[in-house]
């Protein structure tokens, strides 16, 4: 049992703390897989006999050590690989790590009666199609020979399925130093109601997002907004972009978009985020060209400012509409 799955029960509009997070796990081991926007894998196998402490003990630590730290409390599984650990997390109740011992009879009995959606990465249309022939538990599908399985799906899957859901997992933790996604938030001091208030909100999420990525030498392929309103509920809207980018124009044009399709109507918002995810090394992007100078101009000012912020700070400039 080397390998916890750790769930962080952020706060809405909170997603920007993961970062120091995933720094904490990383004391503990530097085999750390990112998941965002909440989670992260965690390979404890030297770690175990480094601090002289089992799994579970070393998950009671980061626990205790999140919560007081950063005041997130954390959902935690263990087991023998990523797959089990997690699988035990969905089960697993804050205070209390979910164990799936590494024998292959307590993994067995682990497995048994669980339906086979909640085997990882068996999507929808897969579970519909192993419970039409009455496979929807995964000692079922365990029971059914490798060869039913791929001429129901297709030989990869099938292959797969007959190994995960005897507890097979060939996946490691993949140390990923870029994280996938990074996110950005604006509380308002009081509930919002002006929508104008609210686009400034998303210019400036924008212009930090487009900032940080060009800052690593990244792009993203796609944006989610939340809405968080004054009642604490919250609204997601995510949208691809047609190529990826850290043009904070594209950026900005993406998240107006995504805020007027919420027709909001004199809507209390309390905060706005913007998470950019998909996030790749710009040397291996394509960027369509185009014949519009206006485009070109921007393109040209963004790296003026962005060697300005360099040497000056982030705030030496900023968009027309930021300024005031």
């Amino acid at each position: 049992m080397t390998t916890l799955y750790v769930r962080f029960l952020l706060p809405p509009m909170c997603e920007a703390v993961l970062p120091q997070l995933i720094a904490l796990l990383g004391e503990f081991s530097p085999t750390v897989e990112a998941l965002p926007p909440d989670a992260a894998l965690v390979d404890l196998g030297g770690a175990v006999r480094y601090f002289g402490r089992d799994a579970v003990e070393l998950a009671a630590v980061i626990r205790v050590r999140a919560l007081a730290l950063y005041g997130v409390e954390c959902v935690i599984g263990a087991g023998p690989g990523p797959m089990l650990a997690r699988m035990a997390a969905r089960t697993a109740s804050p205070g209390v790590t979910r164990v799936v011992p590494g024998d292959p009879g307590a993994v067995a009995e682990f497995l048994a009666g669980q339906p086979v959606a909640a085997l990882p990465g068996v999507g929808t249309a897969t579970a519909r199609t192993l419970c039409e022939y009455g496979l929807d538990t995964l000692d079922r599908v365990a029971a059914a020979p490798q060869g039913t399985l791929q001429r129901l799906t297709t030989a990869r899957i099938g292959r797969e399925l007959h190994e995960k859901a005897r507890g097979v997992d060939r996946t490691r933790v993949t140390p990923n130093a870029a994280t996938r996604s990074t996110a950005a938030e604006r509380p308002f001091p009081r509930d919002e109601l002006d929508p104008y208030r609210h686009r400034r909100a998303l210019l400036s999420l924008a212009d930090e997002l487009g900032a940080r990525l060009r800052d690593g030498k990244q792009v993203c392929r796609s944006l989610t907004l939340t809405v968080r309103y004054a009642d604490r509920s919250t609204t997601t809207r995510s949208r691809t972009l047609p190529e990826p980018t850290a043009h904070t124009t594209a950026l900005s044009t993406a998240a107006y978009r995504m805020y007027e399709a919420l027709g909001l109507q004199r809507a209390r918002v309390r905060a706005l985020g913007l998470r950019a995810e998909g996030l790749r090394p710009v040397e291996g992007s394509a960027r369509q060209l185009t014949f519009d100078p206006a485009d070109e101009k921007a393109r040209a000012l963004e790296a003026v400012a962005d060697r300005a912020r360099a040497r000056f700070g982030p705030g030496a400039i900023v968009p027309g509409r930021l300024a005031a």
